[in-house]
C-alpha cells in the first residue's frame, strides 16, 4: 500500500484560504445576458440582423427611385408653340428627339421637355407653328438612339423597382419561414453524424482507450471484417449484423464505438435513439430507411445508435399501440437489419444500460446478435484510464497514479475523467502551474459527494455531534472483520453531508457475501448507535443511513435469498418489492426479517462501542479538533486504544508510468 501522506498541501505551497463567492465565480458572463434581439422571434438576434438588412436595402431602392424619378422630373415640359417661339427667338441651342419625347437645350444651358405627335416630323411641325427654315438652321437637331443604354435604364427603371423590392421582401420571409415551418419538409431526413476516418482530429483507435480489455478483443473481429471481408466470406463466415454494447453509464459504450470505426478506417454514422422520434407518425420510420440508405452508399460503414432503449422497448406498452411512432421506428429498424446481403459490409452497433427492456425481436440473431458487456474498471483498468487521461497535463513529483487508482473502486471512465479535470482546475485556482496529489485526492472527493462546504458553519455542538456520528461509523467499521477499512473522516460539510467517513476495499470484488452485508449494516448504523449512547435522542442526521440499511436488507431478504426465515426465494428482480408476485404472508414475513436484520445490525454496532468507548471519545475529540483524519492519523489512535487497524495483504507493486 502506498503512503497517503502525501495528500496534504504539497511544501511551499500555502493551503487555500477562504474565497469569497465573487472571487471564485468570477466576472458575470457578458454572453449570458439576454440582449434586445432575443425579444425578436423566430431567431433571435439573427432575425433583427436580417430584418435590419432588409429595410436598409428598402429604403436605399425607394431613394434611388425617388432620385432618379425627381430628375426625370426636373426639366419643365412646354407646349410646342412655345418651342417654335423659343425658336423664333433664337434661344434654342439643341433639340435631342427621343421617339415622341424632346429634349430641348437653351442657350443658358437650361433644358426643357416637349412632346409632338405621334407620326409627325418635328421640323414640319415646327414650321406650321411659324419657325422659319433659317431660324431651325440655328439649332442642332439630334435623334437619340432608342436602343442606348440611358434610354432602357429611364424605361425600365420605373417597373423594375418595384419589381425588386418586391423580390428582396420575398426572400427575406421566405428564408424565415424556412427556418420555421417549412422545416417540416426536411422531417424524414436522417440527422445522424458522419465522422470521416481521414480526419486524424477526430479519429479514435483502441489506443485511445483504456481498460475494456474483453470488450476490445470482442470489437477486433469487426475491425477484421471490415479490413478484410473476403477472409470471412471464402470460408462460409457471417459476420454479425450487430453489435450490441451494454453497460453501466460512463463506461466507455461510445468511445468503443468509434475506435472500432477508426480502426478499421471506415465512415461512422452517429444518431441517438431520441433523434428518431418526432410528433408526427411516420417521421422515424422515414429517418431510419434514409439512414441506412446513406450508410449503404457509404460501405464499409458502420451506423452506431446511441441508446437505442429509446425505440428498442418492448412492443405493446405504447400509447397508441401499433399505431405508436416508436413502435412503428423499431419496426423499421427491424426490416432494415433484415434487408442487408450477406455481402452488404455495413455493421450496426447500439449502445444501452438497460437491456432489461429492449424488445425480444431486436436481441435475437441475425439481428443484435453479438452482446459486448464493459464492466465498471477494476483497479488495473482505472490505473490505466488515468494514465491516459494525464497526458498532456504536468504532474508534481508527489503524484501516484497507483494510490489514486486504489481510493476509487466504482468509478466508470467518465468519472475518472472528471476527477482528473478537477484536479487540474483545483491547481489552476490556486495559481499553481503543477499538479499535486493533493488536488487529485481533494477532487476524488469532490466527484463522489459534491464541494466541500466551508460557509455551512456548525455551532461547537453540533460539531461535537457529528464528530461523534463519524467517529461511531469509522470505529465500528475498523472492528468489524468483514466491514471495508476507513480511509478518511471529515466533520467538513460536502455536498448533501454533514460530514462523512470514506471507506473503501483493499480490492475490486464482484460479490458481496451475507456475512460482508451485516458488517456493513452495522458500520452503517454505527452513526445512529453513536448519537444514541452519547446524547440519549436521536436526530435527522442519520435519515440516510437508515434509508441505506433498510434498502440492503430487503435486498437480503427478498433478492439475495440470504434469510433463513424467508428462504433462498428471489421475490423481486428489481427494487419495486411491493408488487403481485407474492402474498400478504410473505410480505410480512420479509418486513419482519428486514427489521430483524437492522436490530441485530444495532445491537452489534451498539456492543462494539461500548467495548471501545475510551477509541469513540478520542476519534471524536480528535475530530473536532482538526475536523478531517486521514487514515495515517486515524490508525494512530486506534492503536493508542488497543485497537489493531486492518492491513491489506501482500502483493505485487503496481506502478504507474506518469
Amino acid at each position: 500500500m502506498a503512503p497517503i501522506s502525501n495528500t496534504t498541501p504539497p511544501e511551499g505551497e500555502k493551503k487555500p484560504k477562504k474565497q469569497s463567492i465573487k472571487k471564485v465565480m468570477g466576472k458575470k458572463d457578458e454572453k449570458g445576458k439576454k440582449g434586445p434581439a432575443s425579444f425578436f422571434s423566430p431567431g433571435g438576434s439573427g432575425f433583427l440582423m436580417n430584418l435590419l438588412t432588409t429595410i436598409v436595402i428598402f429604403l436605399l431602392l425607394i431613394s434611388a427611385y425617388s432620385f432618379i424619378t425627381g430628375m426625370m422630373k426636373e426639366k419643365q415640359e412646354i407646349s410646342l408653340s412655345q418651342v417654335a417661339a423659343d425658336v423664333r427667338a433664337g434661344s434654342v441651342k439643341e433639340i435631342e428627339v427621343q421617339g415622341n419625347d424632346l429634349d430641348l437645350t437653351y442657350t443658358d444651358d437650361t433644358h426643357k421637355k416637349a412632346m409632338k405627335e405621334p407620326g409627325t416630323g418635328l421640323s414640319e411641325t415646327l414650321t406650321t407653328l411659324g419657325a422659319t427654315p433659317e431660324q431651325l438652321s440655328t439649332v442642332s437637331i439630334k435623334i437619340a438612339n432608342e436602343s442606348g443604354v440611358k434610354f432602357w435604364a429611364v424605361t425600365l427603371l420605373p417597373i423594375l423597382l418595384p419589381l425588386i423590392l418586391l423580390g428582396v421582401l420575398f426572400i427575406f420571409l421566405a428564408r424565415q419561414v424556412k427556418g420555421a415551418g417549412m422545416q417540416a419538409f426536411t422531417f424524414g431526413q436522417s440527422k445522424a453524424k458522419m465522422t470521416d476516418p481521414s480526419d486524424a482530429a477526430t479519429r479514435v483507435t483502441f489506443a485511445d482507450v483504456a481498460g475494456a480489455k474483453e470488450a476490445k478483443e470482442e470489437l477486433l473481429e469487426i475491425v477484421d471484417f471490415l479490413k478484410n471481408p473476403k477472409k470471412f466470406l471464402d470460408i462460409g463466415a457471417r459476420i454479425p449484423k450487430g453489435i450490441m454494447l451494454m453497460g453501466a453509464p460512463g463506461t466507455g459504450k461510445t468511445l468503443l464505438a468509434r475506435a472500432v470505426a477508426g480502426e478499421a478506417g471506415v465512415p461512422f454514422f452517429s444518431i441517438s435513439g431520441s433523434e428518431f422520434v418526432e410528433m408526427f407518425v411516420g417521421v422515424g420510420a422515414s429517418r431510419v430507411r434514409d439512414l441506412f440508405q446513406m450508410a449503404k452508399r457509404a460501405a464499409p460503414a458502420i451506423i452506431f445508435v446511441d441508446e437505442i432503449d429509446a425505440v428498442g422497448r418492448v412492443r405493446g406498452s405504447g400509447v397508441g399501440g401499433g399505431n405508436d411512432e416508436r413502435e412503428q421506428t423499431l419496426n423499421q429498424i427491424l426490416v432494415e437489419m433484415d434487408g442487408f446481403e450477406p455481402t452488404e459490409k455495413v455493421i450496426v452497433m447500439a449502445a444501452t444500460n438497460r437491456p432489461d427492456v429492449l424488445d425480444p425481436a431486436l436481441m435475437r440473431p441475425g439481428r443484435f446478435d453479438r452482446r459486448v458487456t464493459i464492466d465498471l474498471p477494476d483497479r488495473k483498468d482505472r490505473l490505466e484510464i488515468l494514465t491516459v487521461h494525464s497526458r498532456k497535463k504536468p504532474f508534481g513529483p508527489d503524484v501516484n497514479l497507483e494510490v489514486v487508482a486504489e481510493r476509487t473502486p466504482g468509478f466508470s471512465g467518465a468519472e475518472l475523467y472528471s476527477l482528473m479535470n478537477e484536479g487540474a482546475i483545483l491547481a489552476a485556482r490556486e495559481n499553481r502551474t503543477e499538479i499535486a496529489q493533493y488536488d487529485l485526492i481533494r477532487s476524488i472527493e469532490k466527484v463522489m459527494l459534491g464541494p466541500e462546504r466551508r460557509s455551512h458553519l456548525m455551532n461547537k455542538e453540533e460539531k461535537r455531534l457529528t464528530a461523534y456520528h463519524e467517529a461511531g461509523h469509522a470505529l465500528v467499521g475498523s472492528v468489524l472483520q468483514y466491514a471495508d477499512p476507513v480511509h478518511k473522516i471529515s466533520i467538513i460539510s460536502r455536498g448533501r453531508a454533514g460530514g462523512y467517513t470514506l471507506k473503501l476495499p483493499f480490492e475490486d470484488h464482484k460479490m458481496q457475501s451475507r456475512k460482508e452485508f451485516l458488517d456493513d449494516i452495522a458500520g452503517t448504523l454505527g452513526g445512529f448507535v453513536a448519537e444514541e449512547m452519547i446524547y440519549g435522542d436521536i436526530t435527522t442526521g442519520p435519515s440516510n443511513d437508515l434509508a441505506v440499511v433498510t434498502a440492503l436488507a430487503r435486498d437480503m431478504v427478498s433478492r439475495y435469498g440470504m434469510s433463513e426465515v424467508v428462504g433462498p426465494v428471489a421475490f423481486a428482480t428489481d427494487h419495486s418489492y411491493r408488487n403481485e408476485t407474492y402474498s400478504q404472508e410473505i410480505a410480512a414475513k420479509i418486513d419482519a426479517e428486514v427489521t430483524r436484520i437492522i436490530e441485530e445490525g444495532k445491537e452489534r454496532a451498539r456492543q462494539v462501542l461500548m467495548d471501545h468507548r475510551g477509541a469513540l471519545d478520542a476519534i471524536a475529540m480528535k475530530l473536532v479538533e482538526v475536523e478531517t483524519l486521514e487514515r495515517e492519523e486515524f490508525e494512530k489512535v486506534l492503536m493508542a486504544n488497543g485497537i489493531t487497524p486492518k492491513k491489506k495483504k501482500e502483493e505485487e507493486p503496481v506502478t504507474a508510468a506518469v
